[in-house]
């Protein structure tokens, strides 16, 4: 389960980082902070 949390997590961070270079601040800054929330070394959403 860890490592699901992982790569969403890095998929979540990934994609708010290409939202924040298109000019997307609000939606990419909301995807890097949800990205931290579910990865295991954040506060995960699933425990």
């Amino acid at each position: 389960m860890a490592t699901i949390l992982w790569i969403i997590a890095v998929v979540l961070v990934i994609g708010g980082i290409f939202a924040l270079f298109r000019r997307q601040i609000l939606w990419g800054i909301v995807l890097i902070v949800v990205g931290l929330l579910v990865g295991p070394g954040g506060v995960s959403l699933f425990t």
